[in-house]
């Protein structure tokens, strides 16, 4: 049975752990499902991970506004698209060696995915896969389920000073 990890906090690490750990995985011949919730931009890692024999990247067919800036159809369309992704995971769980969402907890708590669905995911115990989901501030049910937890602290941050995000380092 694969086990449930998580990555969350408010510091910069969630989706490079992730990233690292599907690649690990892929570099062990396993197979890898990327799901990336919340993000259809250009991203570093995305574009490494599409390259590698054994990922599976699945994300957004767009960049979406922010949660708070998106309209009532946005919202519905990135829902849609989310549901679809978590439909995909429940019917592979079985057979798949890692499923990852990245952007997880950050759909989960905006209502931007159904919530019976992605608790369908962790809690199916015949599962085969392991389970990674990053994000930020957990739901205890998620808490309970997982068996490793990880929290990334932002301790200091360039933002802090004005810095916006950089090519290579943020995305």
């Amino acid at each position: 049975m694969g086990l449930v990890h998580i990555y969350f906090g408010e510091g910069k690490g969630k989706t490079s752990a992730a990233a690292g750990i599907a690649v690990r995985a892929a570099g062990q011949g396993m197979r890898v499902h990327f799901i990336q919730f919340m993000k259809g931009g250009n991203s570093g890692e995305i574009n490494i991970l599409r390259k590698i024999d054994g990922i599976t990247v699945i994300r957004c067919s767009r960049s979406y506004n922010f949660t708070a800036n998106m309209n009532q159809y946005e919202q519905e369309q990135i829902t849609k698209e989310h549901n679809t992704f978590l439909k995909t995971a429940i019917k592979i769980i079985e057979s798949e060696d890692m499923i990852i969402i990245d952007e997880f907890f950050s759909a989960y708590n905006c209502g931007l995915c159904d919530r019976s669905l992605a608790k369908k995911l962790v809690s199916n115990e015949n599962r085969h896969s392991e389970i990674i989901l990053t994000g930020h501030d957990p739901d205890s049910f998620f808490l309970q389920k997982a068996d490793y937890i990880s929290e990334i602290k932002a301790v200091k941050h360039p933002f802090e000073k004005g810095i916006t995000a950089r090519r290579g380092i943020e995305f």
